[in-house]
C-alpha cells in the first residue's frame, strides 16, 4: 500500500482500541493527499485526545491553548492566506471552553476547516459530562445520568452554527462503524468511514473556495463510556445518531457529494 505523504513514516496508532480518532486522522491525511494540498496544510492542535495528532500527521502543526484553536487558525490564515488551515477539536474543547472562539470564527466566515469529534464526554480527562452529553447518559460526573432540569439540554453545534449567515459548509456525519451481526461473528460497515471521508473532502474544498467549513463526527469513547467496543458502536448508532441526527445543514458552494 502506498505511503501517504501526510502520515509520518512508521507512525504507530496509540489511541485506545475502538476509538475513531485515529481513523479520522487517517481520513484527513487521505483527503490532503487526494486534493494535493499536503504541503499547504497547517493543523492547529486543540487540547484533548486530538492533541496526539502531531505524532502521526507529517504536516505543519501549531498547538493552541485549550479551546482557542479557532483564534489561532484565524491568525495563521490572515498571515498565510494560501495555507489550508484546520483543527480537530473534541466536543468539550470546541463547545465548552472554546464555544465563543468557535462561534465568532464561524460568524466572521474565516476560511478554515474545523472537524469536531463528538463522543459526548471529556475523553482525555476521565469521562466527565460534556456540553454534548445526552439526557440520561451516565458519565463520571453524572452517575445517575444527565439531568437536563439541572444542567440544561445538550448543545447542538451544527444547528447553532446554521443560525449564522457566514458559514459555507456545515455537516454532521457518524464516523463510528455500524456493527453487522452475522450468524457466527460481527462485521462492521465501511459506509460511515466513506461518508466521513467525503465530508472532509467537501470541507477542504469549501475552504479552498474561501468559505468556513465545519464537520461534526459522531464517534465513541468506549473506555470512558465503560462499554465494550461492540456495545459502544451500538450505542453510537442507537442513541447518539438519534440525538444528533446526521445531516447536511449548509453547502453554499455545492461541494457535498454524500448520498442520502
Amino acid at each position: 500500500m502506498k505511503q501517504l505523504s501526510a502520515i509520518i513514516p512508521g507512525a504507530v496508532n496509540t489511541y485506545c482500541p475502538g476509538c475513531e480518532h485515529g481513523l479520522l486522522l487517517k481520513l484527513i491525511a487521505m483527503a490532503l493527499e487526494e486534493l494535493g494540498i499536503t504541503e499547504k496544510a497547517v493543523m492547529v492542535g486543540s487540547v484533548g485526545c486530538s492533541t496526539l495528532a502531531f505524532k502521526f500527521l507529517n504536516i505543519d502543526y501549531v498547538q493552541a491553548p485549550h479551546g482557542r484553536a479557532p483564534a489561532v487558525m484565524t491568525g495563521i490564515k490572515e498571515v498565510e492566506p494560501d495555507s489550508i488551515v484546520f483543527a480537530v477539536q473534541g466536543d468539550g474543547d470546541a463547545l465548552s471552553i472554546g464555544l465563543q472562539e468557535l462561534f465568532y470564527a464561524a460568524n466572521r466566515g474565516i476560511p478554515v476547516s474545523i472537524f469536531m469529534y463528538n463522543n459526548m464526554v471529556f475523553g482525555m480527562t476521565g469521562g466527565q459530562m460534556a456540553p454534548t452529553t445526552p439526557e440520561g447518559m451516565v458519565t463520571m460526573t453524572t452517575p445517575y445520568g444527565r439531568d437536563t432540569a439541572k444542567s440544561g439540554p445538550p448543545i447542538y453545534s451544527c444547528e447553532m452554527l446554521s443560525g449564522l449567515s457566514k458559514p459555507s459548509y456545515i455537516r454532521r456525519v457518524i464516523i463510528a462503524p455500524k456493527p453487522i451481526q452475522l450468524k457466527d461473528r460481527v462485521m462492521y460497515s465501511s459506509r460511515e468511514a466513506n461518508q466521513s471521508y467525503k465530508a472532509i473532502i467537501s470541507a477542504f474544498k469549501t475552504q479552498m473556495k474561501g468559505g468556513f467549513s465545519y464537520v461534526e463526527f459522531l464517534g465513541t469513547c468506549n473506555v470512558n463510556w465503560k462499554m465494550s467496543i461492540l456495545d459502544s458502536k451500538k450505542y453510537a448508532h442507537n442513541v447518539s445518531a438519534k440525538v444528533y441526527q446526521p445531516a447536511l445543514f449548509r453547502d453554499k458552494f455545492g461541494v457535498d457529494f454524500i448520498e442520502s
